[in-house]
């Protein structure tokens, strides 16, 4: 195995590790001993679920949030520096999309290092692949504001950009909050746009739904505390 920064897919909820992750990903797990993670004790979880005997007090974990200083995340990259690989880990999915991965990543990228993404699950393109979408253009924006003027402003302007540039619009919400994002869609947008609902996306009861706003009224499914991504499109 080459000495590189691996960025580690993680399953997107309490799916088998066999279903949504190559068996190279765990030989890969098995090698590295320096782990830079979101959070530690979801990384630790998935790790026992990589390999229930893997020894987690022999590893180190670098933590890596919003909180994470910008001196402290240079330091992360010491151990590659020194010719051991390092692995990335978020909560869910794929590291550096959409988590503080990429600031790590970008680093390794100054530093002529080599970064290796591996295969796994990202709810950003199963969506696309289920939401029968533009897969050709397609926008990521994570979270909308949350005062609901300016969420409607901007459920607005990507709407505006569904039609202009015919590109899918994609975007999350905190899971307690979905319903409340759900109603705000209805709500602001016009009665022909399409809307997809891709809730526990590779997980038990997964669901992905596409229909117009229109045809949504009134047959929205309960989705708090569920994790959900919306597309819009045309």
């Amino acid at each position: 195995m080459e000495t590189a920064l691996y960025l580690i897919p993680v399953t997107l909820g309490d799916t088998t590790i066999e279903s949504v992750l190559p068996s190279y990903n765990k030989e890969v797990v098995l090698a590295i001993r320096h782990f830079i993670v979101e959070d530690i004790r979801s990384a630790r979880r998935f790790l026992k679920k990589v390999d229930r005997e893997i020894d987690i007090d022999t590893l180190t974990f670098y933590p890596l949030n919003k909180h994470t200083s910008p001196e402290e995340i240079s330091g992360y990259l010491t151990p590659l520096l020194n010719g051991e690989s390092m692995g990335v880990l978020s909560e869910a999915g794929c590291p550096a999309v959409a988590d503080p991965g990429a600031d790590v990543v970008a680093i390794a990228q100054r530093k002529d290092l080599k970064v290796v993404p591996l295969v796994g699950p990202s709810s950003i393109i199963l969506s696309v692949m289920g939401s029968g979408f533009n897969g050709q253009s397609f926008a990521f924006h994570g979270y909308l504001p949350i005062e609901p003027t300016d969420r409607a402003k901007r459920l607005k302007i990507l709407e505006q950009r569904v039609y202009a540039e015919h590109q899918t619009q994609l975007f999350i919400e905190t899971p307690y909050r979905n319903n409340k994002m759900v109603d705000d869609i209805l709500l602001n947008c016009r009665p022909q746009t399409k809307l997809c609902i891709a809730a526990n996306i590779t997980c038990e009861g997964e669901y992905i739904k596409t229909r117009t706003v229109k045809e949504w009224q009134g047959k929205v499914p309960d989705l708090s505390k569920i994790p959900c991504i919306f597309l819009l499109y045309q």
